[in-house]
């Protein structure tokens, strides 16, 4: 069964009566798995309260495009790289016509135009509306601008007519949401990953680690989930749940998650090394807690960690196999070089000097490189990222 979870669905809500059916809509999504935000146009206020879909959601409703309040945290940039999903529902004909001609006059067909992430109509309107030529013609040119279509139903309309207008039942476009994100790409493939930091012991309270939050190897597990992959994660210490449909194994250290690799490559087609791997561990681990002296400072010798993506590159059961390159500086070379000296089929590069993107972040923006060429992934959303990176190794795995 198709699911959204750790999805961020953008719920759009324009102004017909078909508005009242977007509270059930919430909670279908939520049940699905996703986290609900909700934006609605003047016109669908007439129709139901922002109270009502705040209560729902959990969150409060965006209305203005120039709302000083909303500009200071999550203004419409930051909902357009929020959202995973673009939901309007229901999108009446002169938003459907708005939408066409590239208008951003409010905040929906702002964010409509600013948005990176897959974008859902459920249309409703009277049946001669969506009858009309006006209406087909904006509805093909959205179909042409990558929109997705769910609907309209059949049947009898709030103003007697019967006849094609009606907006799709909420579970049925909730199930058209979810299906967005089912590719099937990598359908009867087998997915190991690595993510998170790797932490490298010097006392029984004291290690060496980084500042990776284990985001954009999560999102990944999810992504590959979506694509139809059987998924196994290894994971460093982190503050997160595992997707679901992830088996997922905890370690500690370098050599612990080497190891763990070790024991799983071998059940695995594809493997992708997003851990932040500690690159030197102490020489020697104390048994108990490093006393501060009298001197200023002391020596810590270090011993390089194994390298994990270039070990399973190399060993006997060799899947395809993806690494990541975090850099602060040079980034594309220092890339290209690891490609090709670890013997990587793919690469993903991104620059974590940035404070915005990468480690700690929600966002990325990352260059994906193979032997043969590279792609640029523009700043998005981690979840988004990962779905992109799925689809270009599933091109050419």
């Amino acid at each position: 069964m198709a699911h959204l979870f750790n999805r961020n669905v953008l719920l759009g809500v324009s102004g017909g009566i078909a508005a009242y059916k977007s509270a059930e809509l919430v909670r279908q999504l939520q049940e699905l798995g996703a986290t609900v935000r909700v934006i609605m146009t003047r016109g669908a206020r007439e129709f139901i309260t922002p109270l009502t879909l705040q209560a729902l959601s959990g969150h409060p409703v965006h209305t203005e495009l120039l709302d000083e309040e909303a500009e200071q945290g999550m203004g419409h940039i930051e909902l357009a790289r929020w959202a995973d999903l673009l939901l309007i529902a229901p999108a009446t004909a002169d938003l459907i016509a708005r939408l066409a001609a590239g208008r951003g006059d409010d905040l929906l067909t702002t964010v409509a135009l600013a948005t990176a992430a897959p974008r859902l109509l459920a249309p409703a309107m009277n049946q001669q509306m969506w009858r009309a030529p006006a209406t087909a013609a904006n509805v093909a040119t959205l179909a042409q601008r990558n929109f997705r279509i769910v609907g309209p139903a059949t049947g009898e309309q709030a103003c007697g007519d019967v006849g094609p207008g009606r907006m799709e039942q909420p579970p049925v476009i909730a199930e058209a949401a979810a299906a967005m994100f089912s590719s099937g790409l990598l359908a009867g493939k087998r997915v190991l990953l690595t993510a998170g930091p790797t932490r490298e012991a010097l006392d029984p309270v004291r290690y060496i680690s980084n500042h990776s939050s284990g985001r954009m190897g999560y999102a990944l597990a999810a992504a590959a989930v979506d694509a139809g992959a059987r998924t196994t994660m290894v994971s460093g210490p982190v503050n997160l749940q595992a997707p679901e449909h992830v088996q997922c194994h905890r370690v500690e250290s370098a050599r612990e998650m080497l190891e763990k690799c070790q024991q799983l490559v071998s059940d695995c087609d594809i493997f992708i090394a997003c851990a932040a791997v500690v690159d030197y561990r102490p020489a020697q681990v104390q048994t108990q807690k490093i006393k501060k002296g009298a001197a200023d400072s002391i020596s810590l010798e270090l011993v390089k960690n194994p390298d994990i993506v270039a070990t399973v590159a190399a060993g006997e059961y060799r899947p395809f196999t993806v690494g990541f390159a975090a850099e602060t500086q040079d980034v594309l070379h220092y890339a290209r070089s690891k490609l090709q000296r670890k013997g990587l089929d793919m690469i993903i590069a991104n620059d974590v000097s940035a404070s915005d993107i990468g480690f700690n972040s929600a966002e990325n923006a990352v260059t994906v490189l193979w032997p043969d060429g590279e792609q640029s992934l523009a700043r998005a959303s981690k979840a988004t990222i990962a779905r992109q990176i799925v689809e270009l190794v599933a091109s050419r795995c």
